[in-house]
């Protein structure tokens, strides 16, 4: 993420980017020494997505300050 963005680390070290999940559950996190976004909880499709073939993850990255 960081380096799709142009980001340098420090500004996700100090806290100046989110993830926002739909849903109680947060699934994915930043990583702070590397800026990757990875699986922050263990992802169970069928109790996600039960009912349909495809299943799709969705959340939102707010970055403050200038891009």
């Amino acid at each position: 993420v960081a380096k799709d963005l142009g980001l340098q680390l420090p500004a996700i070290r100090d806290g100046g980017v989110h993830i926002l999940d739909k849903g109680r559950t947060q699934y994915f996190v930043l990583h702070k020494q590397t800026g990757h976004l990875v699986t922050a909880e263990s992802i169970d499709r069928e109790k996600l997505c039960t009912s349909v073939q495809q299943c799709v993850l969705r959340c939102e990255l707010i970055v403050e300050g200038e891009m």
